[in-house]
């Protein structure tokens, strides 16, 4: 596979030393985002699945953590978003054609580690948007060990009055020829650039929040704002296909905090339920970012993950 180097902002990332960044080309010919963070006499390589809106260089504190415990990791910037395309005249509107377009930058991402020769095996963290595209590159046959889902989208947290606006509006917009503008509600800017801390849906840690707004505001062209209609379209048709598939065959650790407010919380636990061999891990008072928030909290945490993909019980 042909990889060319490609930015990498270490002043916002906060993250091990030893790391580089390549363009890789997808099967349709998107320009998409890697990132490496090695690791000497690495046990294998994380696979890192992002979230709506987020981009390399967010994970790198992650990718330490990680590294810590002997595991070298990589990440991915989505088509649509952080460095990779755009895909909208306007770059701050979220799109994706088909949600399964996210699969062609899974299988990039499987190439490059395979072209670079990262350590095997490999596994799995995946977070929100990040969940639902790794449940169903799972169920594809992805070759991962085992998983981590952090607060994965197998549903959105949508009002019951407003479900049925959200499924007519997203269907019957891209229709009439607006399937790239912002659903009512939604904004051009991110919010933790409009939005205070206090009452955030992300991470209870201040000093985390502050980190997320000062990485965007240093580095603008990794802003993205809300989604389009026909993102919203994708996103509840891929949620409904999902949940009518069983559970893939690896073992599973999905994290949730308690206080989560974007996902869609039964959706996670009726899958967990029915994964065989799975656990859910509920971390008390944790917003959407549980793996993004004060040490005391994360470490246990990271420990969590590291023995589950290093130390699997018999």
């Amino acid at each position: 596979m042909d990889l060319a180097p490609a930015p990498y902002y270490s002043d916002i990332a906060h993250g091990p030393e030893d790391t580089v960044a390549y363009w890789a080309q997808t099967a349709d010919g998107v320009r998409i985002r890697l990132g490496y963070w090695s690791r000497q006499n690495a046990k294998g390589t994380v696979l890192i699945f992002p979230g709506r809106t987020e981009f390399i260089e967010k994970y790198a504190r992650i990718a330490q953590a990680l590294s810590a415990r002997g595991l070298a990791a990589a990440a991915i910037d989505w088509r649509g978003q952080g460095l990779a395309d755009r895909l909208l005249d306007n770059p701050v509107i979220g799109h994706v054609e088909r949600f399964t377009d996210y699969q062609k930058d899974v299988a990039a991402m499987v190439e490059a580690a395979q072209s670079l020769d990262l350590p095997r095996p490999y596994y799995l963290l995946a977070h929100s948007m990040g969940g639902a595209i790794g449940l169903r590159a799972l169920m594809a046959g992805l070759d991962v060990d085992s998983v981590v889902f952090s607060g994965p989208m197998w549903g959105l947290q949508i009002k019951p009055h407003l479900r049925g606006a959200a499924w007519g509006l997203s269907l019957t917009m891209p229709l009439i020829g607006q399937g790239h503008r912002l659903p009512p509600g939604s904004k051009l800017d991110h919010h933790v650039l409009v939005e205070g801390f206090e009452d955030n849906l992300l991470t209870r840690d201040r000093e985390e929040y502050e980190i997320m707004r000062d990485q965007l505001i240093k580095h603008p062209e990794l802003t993205l704002g809300g989604p389009s209609y026909v993102w919203l379209r994708e996103a509840l048709l891929e949620i409904r296909h999902l949940a009518r598939r069983p559970s893939p065959t690896q073992r599973c650790l999905t994290l949730l905090g308690s206080n989560e407010r974007i996902v869609d919380i039964p959706a996670i636990h009726q899958r967990m339920q029915n994964w065989p061999g799975g656990r859910l891990e509920i971390v008390p008072d944790g917003e959407h970012e549980v793996l993004m928030e004060s040490p005391n909290v994360t470490e246990p945490l990271f420990d969590l993950v590291s023995a589950h993909f290093l130390d699997p019980l018999p």
